[in-house]
This record gives structure tokens, sequence and C-alpha cells, in this order.
């Protein structure tokens, strides 16, 4: 048996499967859980792959260290979506995170990958600092009224369920969340396959954020290049020293793929990703 992926129709990736362990239609999408003899366990979402035990920790670290290593001190942290618990993980790693808020809209995705996935969360969705919560991420921004340093949107690509979450009003809404110093990450696909996906997150940033960027991990499961992860700020874009950067990382415990020195490289973006980042003609 093969998983054949449908995130692109002229082009994909298929997964052999030794063994399919659950596959369901949840109340908002397609799930299914597999094994590979490479990649370890698999999960899709309506057709497209969304993480793997083999690879996970590239993804996670890389979107949960670079902003909290970014901000001087961040408390209080907002994850939309991740329903594997593979950024709550991380996240539950940083001291002086005082309170977590997730938002996931699927249940089946938390309980299923909680089985499934053990070592995605690790225990973390214990954490005493952790409230959970069953709701569409648009949805809960706009009726939210409390302040994040950080908000983490771990989103599947924009089709489906999750496409309120590329929109400007859910955009907006962050913004208004975010203390004066607060970073809002975004998973914005792989922008040699996808960079329109990246030019319209870029674009409707427009008059929200002081700072509009993206950086780069490269995580195998997403073929096609580095994927972008979409980095916007109130403050104006500062990298943390290395000597900074190695202190307080050095807090965390082991860590799988973060480094300083890959934290100041994410932010070197080929001249492909950087035309991306460009406004329309219209606009403003």
């Amino acid at each position: 048996m093969r998983f054949q992926e449908s995130l692109y129709p002229a082009w994909g990736q298929n997964f052999g499967q030794t063994r399919v362990l659950f596959e369901q239609q949840t109340d908002h999408q397609h799930l299914i859980i597999f094994e590979n003899e490479l990649f370890g366990r698999v999960m899709a979402l309506d057709g497209v792959t969304q993480t793997t035990s083999r690879d996970e920790f590239i993804y996670h670290e890389m979107m949960v260290h670079v902003p909290l290593l970014t901000h001087p001190h961040p408390q209080r942290v907002l994850i939309i979506g991740g329903g594997d618990g593979g950024i709550l993980r991380e996240v539950c790693k940083h001291q002086t995170v005082e309170h977590i808020t997730q938002v996931e809209i699927d249940a089946s995705v938390v309980e299923l990958c909680t089985q499934f996935f053990p070592n995605h969360s690790a225990g973390s969705f214990e954490d005493p600092r952790l409230t959970l919560t069953i709701n569409d991420g648009a949805a809960f921004v706009h009726d939210c009224q409390d302040q994040f340093d950080v908000i983490i949107a771990d989103s599947t690509d924009p089709i489906g369920p999750a496409e309120v979450l590329f929109e400007t009003d859910f955009y907006r809404h962050c913004a208004r969340l975010l203390t004066p110093s607060g970073i809002l990450i975004t998973q914005n696909g792989v922008p040699f396959l996808q960079g329109q996906e990246l030019t319209n997150t870029y674009q409707r940033w427009r008059g929200l954020f002081e700072t509009r960027s993206c950086y780069l991990t490269t995580v195998p499961t997403y073929v096609g290049g580095p994927m972008a992860m979409g980095f916007a700020s109130h403050a104006p874009f500062s990298l943390p020293s290395i000597e900074s950067l190695r202190s307080r990382s050095g807090t965390l415990g082991p860590l799988n793929y973060y480094t300083p020195a890959a934290h100041h490289g994410a932010f070197g973006l080929p001249g492909y990703v950087s035309a991306l980042l460009v406004d329309s003609p219209t606009d403003g």
C-alpha cells in the first residue's frame, strides 16, 4: 500500500504504508495515521502530510525557539492549531513562560496524537500552565481580549478548515492581541512551490506590524525546498546575539535541531524568497 499526497495537482510525494493505524473522517477533515519504514509514524489530513515521528523535531523546535528566544522575556503564549502537541512540548521548555493558551479546532487530532504520537506532546498537555480550548482559531482571536507575547499559528495549508487562518481579519486580531514587543509566527508553506501563500501573508500584514519577514527551515517531509515561517512583530526587528541565544537556549535541555547559529542563519533569505516579500501596487 502507498499513500499519495494530494497537495500539488502536478507533482507530489508518496509514502509506503507498512501498516495503517487509524483512518477516519472527523467532524472537520479526513485523518489517517500510518507507519512508514523511513519516517516512522505519519499523519495526514485531507490528503496532505502533517507530521512524522522521524522529523517533527525540526519544525517544532524552529517554530517555537526562534520567536521565544527573540522575544526578550516571553510570559504568555498563544498556540493556534498544533493539536499534535509538538509546539506545546517545545513551549513548555521555556521557564519564563507563565501561561499557555492553545486553540485546536479538532479534538480528534489531540486525542489521536496523544495515543499514536506520544513523543510529540511528551506529557505537555498535562502542564499546569496550559489552557486548552477546542474552538475555531479565527473565532477565538476575534472574541479574545487577552494579551500575548508570542502567538504561533501552527496551521495546515490554506485549504479547508485552516483557510480562515490566512485571512486579513485573522491577522488583524492577532495584531490586537500582541503586546508591544510581541511576535506572531505563521506556517507559510514551501516558497518554491507555494510562493503566493507567503506573498499573500506578507501583503495582508501591511499596516498591522512594523516588522514583516520570514525565516526558513528545511523539513524533509515538506518537500520542494525549505519551508517559510512568517515572522511579524510590532517591534523593530533585531536578532539577539549568538552569545545571548547560547545562554538562554542552554536552559532548554537537549535540542536536536535548534542552535544559535541555525537561528541566525534561518533569516538569510535566498533571492527567490526575498522577491516574494513584496506589496501589491494597490496596497496602501
